[in-house]
């Protein structure tokens, strides 16, 4: 489930080893391109010759590109709900995906300043990322800036963790990672922002192959 086709969530894609193999089966949802063009060929736009060796459809196993238009769908037993929210430089989805017991709420790019400052400056919190978020177990957040860093750096796209905790707060989350890192910020820096909130809702730092134990 592809959120939006920009470089640092795509690049990955062809060194999935779990997928590129000959018995794997992988379905790519993306979102609906804007044009009429084919999933796939949007895709391919990025990962191609000659800036790829290989197309996204080159890959082995069985690979199919779906694009989805902003709803609610059944992908494989996980009720998945996809609904627009604003990030610079094409259409961008957040995502909610449920199990019947649990509830994951994915905003990985986010740009709530572009509908209005919202009652802290940081972004309003908009209908589409309450509805996404409302009273999920966990909410991953775009969270690249602090609310000081947004100021002069907000035309970039990317939202405060500031509002990525108020936001889980106003929607009743129980937890929140922040995610999406500034580059340059430390572990350290980045363990400090996440101690720097009190519950609720728990908030913590997204890393690599972290295990959450859900209710």
């Amino acid at each position: 489930m592809l959120s939006h086709l920009h470089w640092d969530h795509v690049h990955g894609l062809p060194f999935f080893e779990a997928a590129d193999r000959d018995d794997a089966r992988t379905t790519v949802y993306l979102p609906d391109p804007d044009d009429g063009s084919k999933a796939v060929d949007v895709l391919a736009r990025g990962m191609s010759p000659p800036h790829f060796p290989v197309r996204p459809d080159d890959l082995r196993g069985s690979w199919s590109f779906v694009g989805l238009a902003p709803g609610t769908l059944e992908i494989e037993g996980y009720t998945v709900t996809v609904n627009e929210i604003p990030h610079k430089g094409g259409r961008t989805y957040g995502v909610r995906v449920s199990d019947g017991e649990s509830t994951v709420a994915y905003l990985p790019d986010h740009c709530p300043s572009d509908v209005g400052p919202g009652p802290h400056g940081w972004g309003e919190y908009h209908a589409s990322a309450l509805a996404l978020a409302d009273h999920a177990d966990v909410l991953i957040h775009d969270a690249q800036f602090t609310a000081r860093e947004l100021a002069t750096k907000r035309y970039l796209g990317h939202a405060a963790a500031e509002y990525a905790v108020a936001l889980g707060r106003a929607a009743g989350v129980t937890r929140v990672l922040l995610f999406h890192h500034q580059p340059d910020r430390t572990d350290d820096a980045l363990d400090a922002l996440a101690h720097s909130f009190h519950a609720p809702p728990l908030v913590s730092v997204a890393s690599e192959s972290l295990v959450l134990d859900l209710p």
